[in-house]
């Protein structure tokens, strides 16, 4: 029996040691946080993306690559293949192809913690070009920008990000409003992690979407813009290189203006291979 005491306590010292490495492979499921990868790191992942509101259906599924410039510093850029489904008309193709970058400029390690914040970028291209209706892109280039921050132990996470995305101008005069994007998250690890086993993380998320009117040739249009927010339950499973995430939205305060669809549903599974 004391040897095996001694053991797990050489184990636990291990964890404590190697936590501040295996945090950085967490990030919230619907919400953005400071995650970013070693210097000439590669992280790859497949995303799969659902959203219902009323007739109108999205799927879209997508690579990601994310790339560590510094230990600090990741650029990455997300390409998309997307299906919509409107009023009983349906179209598929490639998707606006995003680019994006985060720079981690705060980092604090303490014994089994790590408490992180960072600055983000995504430029969303005007990439899905053709006359398919529903349209597969905005026909706009948008920018997003926003801070985020995270607590990483080894029971309890915690995280919390701002984001605002401002849009272009299509070709018919038509901005769609700028977007507050608000996310506030949890995570609990049930059982302590056992080095090179599979590791489980359950997570919940409040996201709120704070949504300005759509302007046609500058001109505010009336059913357009208001406020939404969900609660997210999730699943963050690792193991060795590898992570699954697994989440799904679900609406709990609509304040729109006027007529408009209200969101039914929105999932999103994600897996990611660091390389």
């Amino acid at each position: 029996m004391g040897s095996r005491k001694v053991r797990a306590s050489l184990w636990r010292l291990l964890l404590l040691l190697i936590l501040p490495m295996a945090a950085l492979a967490h990030d919230p499921i619907f919400g953005i946080g400071p995650h970013t990868i070693y210097k000439g790191g590669v992280e790859t992942a497949i995303e799969v993306h659902y959203e219902k509101a009323g007739s109108e259906k999205e799927l879209e599924s997508a690579l990601e690559l994310l790339y560590g410039v510094t230990g600090d510093l990741a650029v990455g850029a997300e390409i998309p293949y997307v299906t919509k489904e409107e009023d009983g008309a349906e179209s598929d193709g490639a998707g606006d192809l995003k680019l994006f970058t985060k720079y981690r400029f705060w980092r604090e390690d303490s014994l089994g913690l790590q408490e992180a914040a960072a600055v983000h970028l995504k430029v969303k291209s005007d990439s899905a070009k053709g006359g398919k209706s529903p349209a597969l892109g905005s026909g706009t280039t948008d920018w997003i920008g926003g801070l985020s921050y995270g607590y990483e132990g080894i029971k309890w996470y915690r995280w919390g990000a701002l984001r605002y995305r401002h849009n272009g101008e299509n070709s018919a005069g038509l901005r769609k409003g700028g977007r507050w994007m608000v996310d506030l998250v949890g995570g609990y690890r049930p059982t302590s992690p056992v080095y090179r086993e599979p590791d489980t993380v359950w997570l919940l998320e409040l996201n709120g979407e704070l949504s300005e009117r759509n302007e046609q040739n500058g001109a505010a249009l009336a059913n357009t813009g208001g406020d939404e927010w969900f609660l997210s339950p999730g699943i963050f499973w690792t193991q060795r290189n590898m992570a699954v995430k697994a989440g799904v939205q679900i609406p709990i305060s609509h304040d729109l203006n006027g007529a408009q669809e209200e969101s039914d549903l929105r999932a999103k599974l994600v897996v990611e291979w660091h390389l």
